[in-house]
């Protein structure tokens, strides 16, 4: 999402003549887009403001800009603190960003805006095009959370759930199409909980699949209390849509999720992948875990290890538990953190035997894979299944944009590697 947001940020800044540039040195405004969800964060933005300040130590201070969520949580904050900063953004008022560098350049005063006026940031992108070009590209649907998982800064920093129209999505998507995207990525903080005038995210895959040039579609990330059985079903009913579901956990233990305030079991959890399971046997599963919340015992980290077992999952992201001010866990008694660090390595030592062994099954068999770029400057270019597995082969010929059945040779952690199969392609791609 902050991809998402940053791109968009580049569009505006183009109507007062602004672009972006990759070197630090020519800047004359600089915007550091950030996220809250982990700690030290904060520390992250002092030190690259630090950089800033370095850099311009003898010449013109550039404009420098801190939005989204760490501007949200602690916007006076970072301005008492380093004074080098000119500005803090909320990541629902980034859409002001060109009247509030025009009143810096003018006036020279600091500012904050942290509103939460979903509907103008919204109101004001649509009238800005999006320029994004690349083969997958992002689009927001949905911000926000009213879930308030004790864990979890967002509803503090992103505010309450919002959907975007079905209408302004559809037009974003056909325009992204437009730019060259055969893929769509559909975000939100709690993507299925989409829901404009009553339509939900099933409807909106309905839509955006009518669109000819658009070969994939993708979205990320669900909450397990928000997938309905439309959604299900439109696994079933839509090719467009991608076989690979992301459906964060968070713990294999019934005590920890309450102790979260996830609202689902983890008996409701499987009942959702038992019944996708049986919609499109070939659906996947990634998923989210945090090690060392407050509370768990050795129990429920087994608990956790089991359920990975169970599942399969193809990818898992897990951390240890951390602790985000304003919180309700904040105030909790965490564990050792050496318990939490031991039962951190264990676990994500288990769910890589697990991934590879999911990839060895890959060599040999063939893929349908999107490729994206070309890597480097090499007749080598890389690609995602169905399955946003990382696949590269090389082609004499650009494949970008294509999608060609590629058979998998060997791989390793992240990347697989493979060959064209078709025999007529191969003559017109072979390198």
């Amino acid at each position: 999402m902050n991809e998402y947001d940053s791109n968009r940020i580049s569009d505006l800044v183009k109507k007062i003549n602004y672009k972006k540039t990759k070197i630090l040195s020519d800047a004359d405004c600089y915007i550091l887009n950030t996220c809250h969800i982990r700690e030290k964060s904060t520390e992250k933005v002092y030190h690259d403001v630090g950089r800033v300040k370095k850099e311009f130590r003898n010449k013109k201070k550039p404009t420098v800009i801190i939005i989204g969520c760490v501007a949200q949580a602690e916007g006076e904050i970072l301005l008492q603190k380093e004074k080098y900063i000119d500005a803090v953004i909320g990541p629902q008022s980034y859409h002001q960003i060109n009247s509030i560098i025009k009143k810096i350049e003018k006036d020279k005063e600091k500012i904050i805006s942290s509103d939460f006026d979903v509907i103008e940031k919204f109101d004001n992108l649509n009238t800005t095009k999006n320029s994004n070009n690349n083969i997958s590209s992002f689009l927001t649907i949905q911000e926000g959370c009213d879930k308030f998982c004790k864990f979890c800064v967002v509803p503090y920093t992103r505010g309450p759930e919002f959907s975007r129209s079905i209408a302004e999505l559809v037009r974003e998507s056909k325009e992204l199409v437009k730019n060259g995207a055969k893929e769509i990525i559909l975000l939100g903080q709690n993507v299925n909980a989409f829901n404009y005038e009553g339509h939900k995210l099933s409807n909106l895959i309905n839509e955006l699949s009518k669109i000819d040039d658009l070969k994939r579609i993708r979205y990320t990330t669900s909450h397990p209390k928000d997938f309905s059985e439309d959604l299900i079903e439109a696994h079933k009913n839509f090719d467009k849509l991608m076989p690979l579901i992301h459906l964060p956990v968070q713990s294999g233990s019934n005590k920890i999720l309450k102790k979260m305030n996830r609202q689902h079991t983890i008996e409701e959890y499987l009942n959702i992948i038992d019944k996708l399971k049986k919609v499109n046997p070939s659906i996947q599963f990634s998923s989210d875990f945090i090690i060392g919340f407050p509370g768990e015992s050795d129990r429920d980290f087994k608990d956790s290890l089991e359920l990975v077992e169970k599942v399969k999952f193809i990818n898992s992201y897990s951390f240890i538990f951390s602790p985000r001010p304003g919180t309700p866990a904040f105030q909790l008694e965490k564990i050792d953190e050496k318990i939490s660090k031991e039962r951190l390595i264990i676990f994500q030592n288990f769910c890589e035997e697990i991934k590879l062994k999911y990839r060895k099954e890959l060599l040999k068999k063939t893929s349908n894979v999107l490729f994206e770029n070309r890597v480097g400057k090499k007749n080598e270019f890389f690609g995602r299944d169905m399955f946003s597995n990382s696949v590269i082969t090389k082609s004499e010929k650009d494949l970008t944009g294509e999608i060609i059945e590629i058979k998998i040779l060997s791989g390793n952690q992240n990347t697989l590697f493979g060959k064209i199969c078709n025999e007529s392609l191969k003559k017109e791609y072979a390198a």
